[in-house]
């Protein structure tokens, strides 16, 4: 079973014009660690997914999944056939 633990964090800091040294400055961690986070490099603890989840204000499980997130356009796809 992989331990991979994927994240739509670089999407969301797209979203709403924020960048890296931004989001770690509001969570108090260095700018390097969302790089990290962003490429699978590291793991957050708990505490730190939940915090950006909150920063974000979404659910944790809109951030974090240990299944990759659908591609846009897959998702636009299957919605087609299943149509």
């Amino acid at each position: 079973m992989s331990e991979t633990v994927h994240n739509r964090i670089a999407v969301l800091r797209a979203e709403r014009g924020i960048s890296r040294r931004d989001l770690a400055g509001a969570l108090g961690v260095h700018y390097q660690t969302i790089g990290y986070l962003e490429r699978g490099e590291f793991r957050p603890s708990l505490h730190l997914a939940l915090r950006i989840a909150a920063y974000f204000e979404v659910p944790v499980e809109v951030v974090f999944s240990i299944e990759p997130f659908p591609r846009i356009g897959d998702a636009t796809a299957a919605a087609r056939h299943s149509a």
